[in-house]
């Protein structure tokens, strides 16, 4: 098994305190963010960053639908990290100051993929298909927090 990594990265026009506060607001901003691929979202415990789980169904493909059950820790300021406790996804927000007025989230999600034949074809497609629902989430992330 190799292990995948997808990273999308983007500048809000907004400060860095605000939008890592949207990211981390599970009962409000994150499910309004989320695209289609997104469904059965669900706040089990918590809420508000450190603390909350969360479940939802990501289908990255038509065929390809992972069922996520989302553990969030707060390692440092301005990270937030989501482990799955059904697989070994694991996803992290970086939010740091880019200028006036402006932050950088960057989102990284690591698995351990496939081996074989399947695992190179997850490993080469996985990461640019998972880039463009992390490219929506963040277009709406700062349509949200731009206003």
């Amino acid at each position: 098994m190799a292990q995948v990594e997808a990273t999308t990265e983007r500048v809000v026009a907004a400060d860095a305190e605000k939008v890592f506060d949207a990211l981390a607001d599970y009962r409000g901003t994150r499910q309004k963010v989320l695209p289609e691929h997104f469904s059965e979202y669900e706040v089990r415990e918590g809420g508000d960053g450190e603390g909350t789980l969360v479940h939802w169904k990501l289908q990255a493909t038509s065929k390809r639908v992972r069922d996520c059950l989302l553990e969030v820790s707060e390692p440092t300021d301005g990270e937030l990290v989501e482990k799955d406790r059904n697989s070994s996804m694991i996803t992290t927000w970086r939010v740091t100051p880019a200028g006036e007025g402006k932050s950088r989230v960057v989102v990284t999600t690591t698995w351990n993929g496939a081996g074989g034949i399947g695992g190179f074809f997850e490993k080469t497609f996985a990461p640019k298909g998972l880039g463009r629902i992390y490219d929506a989430v963040l277009a709406k992330l700062a349509a949200e927090v731009e206003q």
